[in-house]
């Protein structure tokens, strides 16, 4: 099957390269924001948080009058990530040491690290403390919040928080924020939760500081990766039958294999790791001291496998030999279940392939994440998910198709947050002789200033997107063309945008609406283009009643060349920057509502889906997802009441509710809605 996305990027560099203090890019930036109280950095794996941490405890125990750091990650060997470290070689000004006492993760009971996070709390001797969640909240059951005063507390991986009242961590860090002085540093890889439900109540993430790294920057200035792709495999019967399919063994893989209580499962995972095996070639061997497992492929080439599936006692060694990997031939594939997802490095991991569905987006996130890693001779990172063919005889389809869907749903996401994205800035919040940065769209606004809630939404538009694309009623037509893009606008994104922002009015909401859709159409056509990158013959538009910057072309003409771009014949304006609308190039300073109202943000999807599965398996679908549409409203049956009138007028009747079309049937659901709504009036009015 094609990949549902592929993303190129520049090798810039930007993201590997040093500063005078030996940061990073996203470290220099968080490090900017370093003397806010509550923090949140969001930044993809690999960008370097941990070692952005380092920067922001050493400051505020150094500079900013704490006392103490502490540093809470969600499993043991995740903590191995803030072991002692030199900074002051590459320019900070000091070192991070932990005391060997004060790493708790290490083997042992709860009971003894407790104590130990007790006795660290009030030790003047020591000032940083790693530890993981469980033993935090353990610990927080026999402190008080004020106990915390003076104290830096950095949670990693912290969409394992939510405002959930069951989630016991989201609780500690409210009352940690009501009840003391301590400062907080989260650190998240992912913008969501797999469950949907918020990390953070409203209220609460007002009083953070976000630094944002984006998906984009992180690999596009990678020196090595230059693509990513997604793509989905599908396949019937027995996953087993299939994987030789999608197996590569030319290309460092991680293999993960289903749950043992996932639908794709055949209940016995040792014999599944057997039958991998078995696909990657023939078993030559087995290290009893490594645990690692030599496999000679169907080329000829000698194979070092690594089983973390086995949970028998050799596994601890294989793990081991993971940790100390050192060079590309130390290993080759990795098969596991529940392990080499967050944290996880292997930086020449090339291809992560996931079998059966997952339903937490952050985990697939994770996955990916192991991919994308920069290692000098890796050119492309590649995700694939292989799922399961929906069959229309069987007796549970539908859940199928939901899996299937939700599946799906990880690529629209990521193609919302690995493009070049787009800025929004209000024209009231612009200086007088303040140059907008190339690449923001202005919001108009002089007359309604626009509020700090709406641009406190749209600094998290991620979040909003992905509460979008997990709702079925909106993902389950778009994937299978059955969708209005104006239903999807006017409708199901404000629907969203009040959910999460219950306090925001109408305007508000509308605003809201307008840029999270006008993100969605661009980032789906590849995000922003540079003008210096525009191909050869590039069509440009120029919409009407707009006068474009004198270039030697106009609107519907095509780019002569890049040499030849600009005003007249000066020299490129390689700050300008362009959408692709349909198969057209617009300049961003010209887009407008109406151009953006004719992309689809879900076709690419359609298209590859409908060309990868066989016409009666896509009905299939698209008969199973009609029962996962939203109700039909009045708002949406407004916008399709002149759709009904074409239909009428093109066809001679009206839409059928039978009718093999799912376009059809919602245009004859609409027109059911308005007749039911005429005839209640009507009864209204004759008792009245």
């Amino acid at each position: 099957m094609a990949d549902l996305m592929t993303v190129q990027y520049k090798q810039t560099g930007k993201s590997s390269n040093l500063n005078e203090l030996g940061m990073r890019e996203m470290q220099a930036r968080a490090y900017d924001a370093r003397d806010a109280q509550y923090l949140l950095l969001k930044a993809p794996p690999a960008s370097g948080k941990s070692r952005a941490l380092m920067f922001l405890g050493l400051d505020k125990l150094h500079h900013q009058g704490l006392k103490k750091v502490i540093v809470a990650v969600p499993e043991m060997s995740i903590g191995g990530s803030f072991k002692d470290t030199d900074l002051k070689s590459a320019g900070f000004f000091a070192d991070w040491k932990v005391q060997p006492s004060y790493n708790l993760c290490v083997p042992g009971g709860e009971g003894r690290k407790v104590k130990a996070f007790i006795r660290f709390m009030s030790d003047p001797d020591a000032d940083i403390l790693i530890c993981t969640h469980a033993t935090l909240r353990y610990a927080y059951k026999e402190l008080a919040p004020s106990d915390f005063n003076d104290t830096l507390l950095a949670i990693d991986e912290f969409h394992h928080t939510s405002a959930d009242g069951e989630n016991r961590l989201g609780g500690l860090i409210d009352g940690v924020m009501a009840g003391s002085s301590a400062h907080i540093v989260a650190m998240t890889g992912s913008y969501f939760r797999g469950d949907a439900v918020p990390i953070l109540l409203p209220e609460d993430e007002e009083k953070f500081t976000q630094v944002t790294y984006s998906y984009y920057e992180q690999l596009n200035g990678y020196r090595y990766l230059k693509s990513l792709g997604i793509g989905y495999h599908f396949y019937t019967g027995r996953y087993l039958d299939a994987v030789h399919e999608v197996l590569d063994t030319s290309k460092k893989t991680i293999v993960h294999i289903p749950n043992v209580n996932a639908v794709e499962s055949t209940k016995d995972k040792y014999s599944e790791v057997d039958y991998i095996l078995d696909a990657i070639g023939d078993v030559v061997g087995k290290d009893m001291k490594t645990g690692i497992i030599t496999v000679k492929d169907q080329s000829g080439r000698l194979l070092k496998v690594a089983d973390l599936v086995d949970d028998n006692p050799l596994r601890v060694e294989v793990q081991n030999y993971l940790r100390n990997v050192s060079k590309a031939d130390d290993m080759d594939i990795i098969i596991a279940l529940g392990m080499a997802k967050e944290g996880f490095d292997w930086p020449w991991c090339e291809h992560v392939l996931t079998i059966g569905y997952r339903s937490s987006l952050t985990e697939i996130i994770q996955i990916i994440g192991r991919s994308t890693r920069d290692s000098e001779g890796k050119s492309h990172a590649q995700f694939t998910n292989l799922i399961a063919q929906p069959d229309a005889e069987d007796d549970d389809v539908k859940t199928s198709v939901n899996n299937m869907l939700k599946a799906i749903t990880v690529s629209l996401l990521m193609e919302q947050v690995l493009a070049p994205a787009v800025n929004f800035k209000p024209r009231s919040r612009i200086r007088p002789g303040e140059e907008v940065d190339p690449g923001s769209v202005v919001i108009e606004d002089t007359t309604s200033p626009v509020s700090d809630k709406v641009m406190k939404a749209l600094e998290n538009m991620d979040n909003i997107k992905a509460a979008i694309l997990q709702k079925p009623e909106v993902i389950a037509p778009a994937v299978t063309g059955d969708d209005d893009p104006e239903v999807m606008e006017q409708v199901e994104i404000p629907k969203v945008v009040e959910t999460l922002y219950p306090d925001m009015d109408d305007s508000e909401i509308s605003t809201v609406s307008e840029a999270v859709h006008a993100s969605m159409a661009i980032q789906s056509t590849g995000g922003l283009f540079d003008e210096s990158d525009l191909p050869e013959g590039a069509q440009i538009m120029t919409p009407e009643g707009i006068q474009e910057e004198a270039p030697d072309y106009q609107g519907g003409t095509e780019k002569p060349s890049k040499t030849d771009v600009g005003a007249g014949n000066d020299e490129p304006k390689p700050n300008r920057k362009f959408v692709l609308i349909g198969n057209k190039f617009v300049n961003i300073e010209n887009l407008n509502v109406d151009l953006i109202r004719q992309v689809n943000p879900f076709q690419g999807a359609y298209e590859i889906l409908s060309k990868s599965v066989t016409p009666s398996v896509l009905k299939t679908i698209q008969d199973t997802v009609v029962g996962m549409r939203s109700q039909m409203s009045e708002e949406e049956a407004v916008i399709l009441w002149p759709r009904i009138n074409e239909f009428r007028k093109e066809k001679g009747r009206e839409p059928s509710v039978t009718a093999s079309e799912p376009y059809e049937r919602r245009l004859a659901d609409a027109l059911a809605y308005i007749k039911r709504k005429a005839q209640e009036r009507k009864a209204q009015a004759q008792t009245s």
